[in-house]
């Protein structure tokens, strides 16, 4: 099984998850060009791809969709809310409904051989959610675009053995920083984005012996640094209430504008 991030950031995100026969797709948020430059480093072209999975309908998460969409007539996971606020967007061209399917919180599906599970989260968007992604006994989390964590989150991300998770902020760069007031509060709100602080504390809670890779992404271009993120959630998995430091973990940061690294789920 593997993890890619083929870009991750508030101008763009798109990953990569699969395994021996099946390839997915959370969120399509580049160019179309850039998805399948991604795709070929990975050994893999559009017509490989059996699922496009879809966390919700901001532009950061479907740039790319209707393009890629027509192209490669790749089926398109959402929900219903999701979709609704999809159709209604511009700039996506024609968008084939037919190759839209439907899903639902909490309901798995399966993708060949991939069992995905979507878990909501809280964002200002129409019915967002994340997707853990199980392979056999092997499972993935890709997560972001959350204001908020409560219980409900750390029980759905227990037991995963990568996770690629929101680090999207520092709050004190965030606060005086050159965005307008309002646009602060609603990073900072309960249905905005997770800080670099709030990741590590996320972390802490849900960190075990199994726990293979933490991917960091969606980092704000304006208010994060990876060095920033990197160091603050370190520091909170090390000083959270948990036997774990966070040297005991591999943990990476995302990379806006290439590939990363991709995570071999063993």
């Amino acid at each position: 099984m593997r993890l890619c991030s083929i870009a991750s950031g508030s101008s763009g995100n798109c990953i990569y998850v699969g395994s021996e026969t099946a390839h997915l797709l959370v969120d399509v948020g580049i160019s179309g060009k850039r998805i399948e430059k991604g795709l070929k480093e990975l050994g893999l072209t559009g017509k490989d791809i059996d699922g496009i999975l879809i966390t919700h309908e901001h532009a950061d998460h479907i740039q790319g969709l209707g393009v890629v969409s027509r192209k490669f007539g790749i089926p398109v996971y959402a929900t219903e809310g999701t979709i609704k606020a999809i159709m209604n967007c511009e700039g996506l061209g024609s968008l084939e409904e037919s190759l839209f399917q439907p899903i639902r919180e909490d309901r798995k599906f399966t993708i060949k051989d991939l069992t995905v599970n979507p878990m909501r989260i809280s964002h200002d968007a129409a019915q967002p959610v994340a997707y853990r992604i199980a392979y056999g006994s092997k499972k993935v989390g890709v997560c972001t675009d959350l204001g908020v964590y409560n219980e409900y989150t750390v029980e759905c991300l227990k037991g995963m053995d990568a996770l690629l998770l929101e680090a999207n902020h520092d709050v004190n760069m965030l606060q005086v920083g050159p965005y307008p007031y309002y646009l602060k509060q609603r990073i900072l709100g309960e249905r905005g984005h997770l800080s670099n602080e709030n990741a590590g504390r996320l972390l802490s809670r849900i960190v075990h012996d199994n726990l293979q890779t933490v991917v960091l992404g969606h980092l704000s271009k304006e208010n994060n640094l990876p060095e920033l993120a990197f160091e603050s959630v370190r520091m909170e998995i090390t000083m959270g209430d948990n036997p774990y430091t966070a040297g005991d973990f591999d943990i990476q940061v995302a990379r806006r504008s290439e590939i990363s690294p991709v995570v071999h789920i063993k």
